[in-house]
């Protein structure tokens, strides 16, 4: 740690405001008049993630060299420290590992002579907080709309389907084709309806103890059919010896059954789906569904499981939200990696313990 004064010749006030800014849980960076780091604490390396030689002495718009909009953003934030005496800001970075960090931050123009302090703070498990609590509030929000309108549309489609249903003896040969178009139609506006009411307010469900391998089994099985159309060959892993899980199993099955085969269609030159189970720290189970699909761009992952938004053509957007719906009431969560021209796997993580009734 840099020393900005000999702390035997420090007076009281000097010695308690180093203790003060080595004991800081907060970011802070003391520089000068010529952007050089004089001095910085323990947390504030640790933030930047790099040696204190690295940062003590020099500019601290180095920091941010490789990050030439970031580094932007900085010098408008010096400028505004240089005008008004003060400035704070927020910035969000994709770090060295590629995972993104979010900072606010704040400065204050010569806190001592010639002097200047930023105070960085790390709030990027706020931020995937908040972000997780957004689209909880509006899966909420869809669910309660959801139920009023399932219902509304499920009266007149009952009406429909049995009239039809009457019309097929009557049907002549070269209108078949219109017959099996309309009762496929009618088939995917009900298959819609019953995701929409699975997105209403959660129903009483019955968990029980259930072997997850198992499930996960007769999906891929169910699906193999379609599967072999696709030219897709399945590859699992499944990890020996695994807890008993407690879930509710048709609904785990549906949501293995929605990602399974979004990743089937996004293969439309074929590939290979690997399927593991595995546990994690003997607390979580963790299931991975990664395909070779074209992957899907950072900007739209956060955007998945939100009402409508869907990566497919024909697509609704409604089994992922209704996936993200079942693996929140299993007090879990899904993670999504995706890499443009690799593929996307899909994690679900699982309380291997117990569930809240």
């Amino acid at each position: 740690m840099g020393k900005t004064a000999n702390q035997n010749e420090a007076s009281p006030s000097e010695q308690k405001f180093r203790r003060i800014f080595e004991d800081s849980m907060d970011g802070l960076i003391l520089w000068n008049e010529n952007y050089q780091i004089v001095d910085i604490n323990c947390a504030a390396v640790r933030i930047f993630d790099l040696p204190i030689e690295r940062l003590l002495g020099k500019s601290i718009l180095d920091i941010f060299s490789k990050i030439e909009d970031k580094k932007q953003e900085i010098i408008n934030h010096i400028e505004q420290v240089n005008n008004k005496g003060k400035k704070h800001s927020s910035m969000v970075i994709k770090w060295y590992d590629g995972s993104v960090k979010h900072f606010d931050y704040s400065t204050k123009h010569g806190i001592i002579d010639g002097m200047n302090l930023t105070v960085i703070i790390d709030v990027t498990e706020k931020a995937e907080m908040q972000e997780q609590l957004r689209k909880s509030d509006r899966l909420n929000i869809v669910g309660e709309l959801a139920a009023g309108i399932a219902h509304e549309i499920r009266n007149p489609m009952t009406a429909l389907k049995g009239f039809i249903q009457l019309l097929e003896p009557s049907i002549k040969a070269q209108h078949s084709l219109y017959y099996d178009v309309i009762t496929s139609e009618l088939a995917r506006i009900d298959s819609i309806i019953n995701e929409f009411l699975i997105l209403a307010k959660p129903q009483e469900i019955r968990f029980l103890e259930k072997d997850v391998c198992q499930i996960m089994r007769e999906t891929v099985e169910l699906l193999s059919a379609q599967a072999v159309l696709f030219n897709v060959q399945f590859e699992t892993h499944y990890e020996n010896n695994l807890p008993l899980v407690y879930c509710e199993p048709n609904q785990l099955k549906k949501v293995f059954i929605n990602l399974i085969k979004n990743a089937i269609e996004v293969m439309s030159d074929g590939g290979k789906i690997t399927v593991s189970i595995k546990s994690v720290d003997d607390q979580y189970l963790q299931i991975s569904i990664q395909d070779e699909g074209i992957g899907i761009p950072k900007d739209k992952i956060r955007k998945l499981g939100e009402p409508f938004y869907t990566t497919k053509e024909k697509g609704t957007g409604l089994g992922l939200m209704v996936s993200y719906r079942i693996i929140e009431e299993h007090n879990g969560h899904i993670q999504i990696e995706s890499e443009e021209g690799i593929g996307t796997t899909f994690q679900l993580i699982l309380p291997i313990r117990t569930i809240d009734n």
